[in-house]
Parts: structure tokens; sequence; C-alpha cells
């Protein structure tokens, strides 16, 4: 079994993973438990991303690094749950740029949801070292939507400047928290518990009726952390 294509056993931090059924708000208000506490572990699928399960800044954690050279179009933790296509998704998340980064590295860290076959995914990332910048433009390009494989964010910033991209505070390497609410073809992104959303999406291109796994997503030359995951659907 290779490096960049492996089952591991590891704890995702927190309350490790849960998962609620949408069936009633008695259901949302105890979920149903997949991978226990954090004192136990959950079923994990890392694809290009080394994995270890650690203390980070105060809170337990998976730290994943991400692999160079591999042949994947993402690097991705998949996380052991039901096929998931409306809902949250929360967690704490932490990027920074690795010690062999290059200098294009921005600590890229986020999570992919609707994921099929490994190469079919919505995903909503932060790029950390560019919260605080200087550079107005990089500022701008500090939270990314993207959905592959057809609409790279290379793509979606040629074809639709700003609309899928937006700014945020951040810090390279500080626990940052995220909630990704999904709801047929739109998605938000609520940073830090603010209210209102730093992202909205209206137009998932994977269309309204997708569902999938979630998982972790890392960027290349980035050295992320994960705690707390949770997801109710």
């Amino acid at each position: 079994m290779s490096g960049n294509d492996q089952t591991r056993r590891a704890a995702i931090g927190g309350a490790a993973l849960t998962v609620a059924s949408a069936s009633s708000l008695a259901a949302l208000a105890a979920p149903r438990s997949v991978g226990g506490t954090g004192l136990e572990t959950g079923a994990i699928r890392a694809i290009g991303v080394d994995t270890v399960r650690t203390h980070y800044m105060g809170r337990p954690a998976l730290r994943a690094t991400a692999l160079e050279n591999v042949p994947e179009l993402d690097r991705l933790v998949v996380l052991d749950t039901p096929a998931f296509g409306d809902g949250v998704i929360e967690a704490w998340i932490s990027g920074a740029p690795s010690a062999t980064a290059s200098a294009t590295a921005r600590g890229f860290v986020g999570l992919a949801f609707r994921v099929r076959d490994e190469a079919q995914l919505e995903a909503i990332y932060l790029r950390p070292t560019n919260g605080r910048s200087d550079d107005q433009l990089r500022r701008n390009h500090a939270v990314q939507y993207i959905s592959h494989p057809d609409y790279p964010w290379e793509r979606l910033r040629a074809e639709t400047p700003s609309r899928y991209e937006t700014y945020v505070d951040l810090e390279p390497g500080r626990w940052t928290h995220v909630r990704i609410v999904v709801a047929d073809s739109k998605a938000r992104l609520h940073v830090d518990g603010a209210e209102q959303p730093t992202l909205i999406v209206g137009d998932l291109k994977h269309g309204a009726d997708a569902k999938g796994a979630v998982a972790l997503w890392i960027g290349p030359g980035t050295l992320a952390h994960f705690s707390g995951v949770r997801i109710t659907s």
C-alpha cells in the first residue's frame, strides 16, 4: 500500500467526528457518533497526504502534511461518513507553508464535500498567508471555492474574477473555525463564528443533487492541522 493512498486510523480532535440525521430536530440535538470521542479513533483514508495524531496549540489534532510530486489532482483526507448532500460541516483548521514549500505556497487548507471518485468534488479553502498581506490583491484571495475537475481556481478567477474568492482575516499556523452550510446548489462559509457568511457560492458546479464523501483538503507545500470536525446532514 502506497504512502499517498492508504487507510489510517486517527482521531480528528475534540469530539472526533459526529454525524446527525436531518429526520428530526431531536436528532440534530443528539447526533449519532461516528468514530466516537477524541479518546477513540475514526477511520480515514489519506491521499497524497502524510498524517499523524498530535496536539497542536491546545487542541488534540490530526496533522496533515502534503506530499510532493504526487499525481493526484487533490490531496485529501477522506472521512468515513455517510454520503453527504446537504448539511453543515464545521472544523477547526490551521495551515501554513511547510519547511520545504516554494515561495508561492500559501498554507492552503480547507474542507471538501460531495467528493466522488476522489477527482470530483466541491471545496472551500483558505490561503492563510494572504490574510494579512500588505498587498491588497493578495488579501482579496484569502478564501477560495473550487469545483474539480472542471473548475479549478485558475479558471474561476479568469472567467469570473472575484466571484468565488474573497478576503477574511487569517494568520498562518493559528486555529481558524470554519462552518460550511450546504443546501441544494448553494454553500455559505462562516469564519470564526461570524453570523454573516464570508463567502456565498450560489451555483455549486456539480448541481443541487450531488452527494459524496466529506474530506479534509490540503494544497501543495502545506503543513495543516485539523480538530473538532463535526458534520450534520
